[in-house]
C-alpha cells in the first residue's frame, strides 16, 4: 500500500474526512457537498501526522529540490510547515493572511534571505485563493516561490487555472479522485453513490445529492 493510500485510510478512520451518504454538508461558500474535510485535526493523531510529514518531505525532495525555506500558510499550514521543516532540517517562516497592523507591519514572519527559494505548504486546496495570496506576498517581498504543497486538493478546474495564471505548480498528497476510489473500496460504496460523488466534483455548484 502506498503512503498516500495509508494516509487516506487514516483520514477516513479518524473521521477527518467524512462522506455523507444522505444529505450534505454546506461549505462557507454556500456549496452543498457530500464530503467534509477538517485537516487541522491531523496534528492530533501522531501516526497520521508522521505519515503526512513524511509524504510532504518526500515531495519537497523530489518535486522541489531547490527549496531552501519552508513556509506555512496561516493558519492551518503552519504546523504542517513546522513538521516538514524539522524533518528536512530547513528554516521555516509563515505567511499571515494579511500584514499585521503594528510594528513592522510585515506579512511574512521569520527570516528570509535574498537568495532563498520558498516552498509554501497549506492543508487544503480548493480554488487556491488563500495560498496564492500568500505566494504573491512572498514574491512581492522580493523572494522566489518554488511551488506549493498540500495534504489534500479537491482538484477543481478553478485551482488549475488560478495556479497556471500565477505561474506556479502545486502538488497534493491526496486528490479527490484518489480519496473517492479508496473510500469506495473501503466501505463498499454503491456504483450509484460513487457516480453521485463524482458528479459533485464535476459541478459542485449544481450538485443535487
Amino acid at each position: 500500500m502506498t503512503i498516500a493510500k495509508t494516509i487516506i485510510d487514516q483520514l477516513i478512520e479518524e473521521k477527518i474526512v467524512q462522506f455523507k451518504e444522505e444529505g450534505f454538508f454546506t461549505f462557507a461558500s454556500g456549496i452543498h457537498s457530500p464530503i467534509y474535510t477538517d485537516l487541522r485535526q491531523t496534528i492530533s493523531y501522531p501516526k497520521t501526522r508522521r505519515l503526512i510529514t513524511e509524504a510532504l518531505a518526500d515531495l519537497v525532495k523530489t518535486a522541489y529540490p531547490k527549496t531552501t525555506v519552508i513556509a506555512g500558510v496561516a493558519t492551518a499550514g503552519i504546523p504542517q510547515a513546522a513538521l516538514v521543516a524539522e524533518a528536512l532540517d530547513l528554516p521555516m517562516v509563515y505567511v499571515r493572511s494579511k500584514p499585521k497592523d503594528h510594528g513592522t507591519k510585515s506579512q511574512i514572519e521569520g527570516v528570509l534571505n535574498e537568495s532563498d527559494q520558498v516552498l509554501l505548504i497549506d492543508d487544503l486546496i480548493s480554488t487556491g485563493g488563500s495560498v496564492l495570496k500568500a505566494a504573491k506576498a512572498v514574491s512581492q517581498a522580493g523572494y522566489q516561490v518554488t511551488g506549493v504543497l498540500s495534504i489534500f486538493s479537491y482538484g477543481f478546474p478553478d485551482a488549475n487555472q488560478n495556479f497556471a495564471a500565477a505561474g506556479l505548480t502545486f502538488k497534493p498528497i491526496v486528490t479527490y479522485s484518489t480519496l473517492l476510489a479508496e473510500y469506495r473500496d473501503k466501505v463498499g460504496l454503491s456504483d450509484e453513490k460513487t457516480a453521485s460523488y463524482a458528479s459533485w466534483h464535476a459541478d459542485p455548484w449544481h450538485w443535487k445529492g
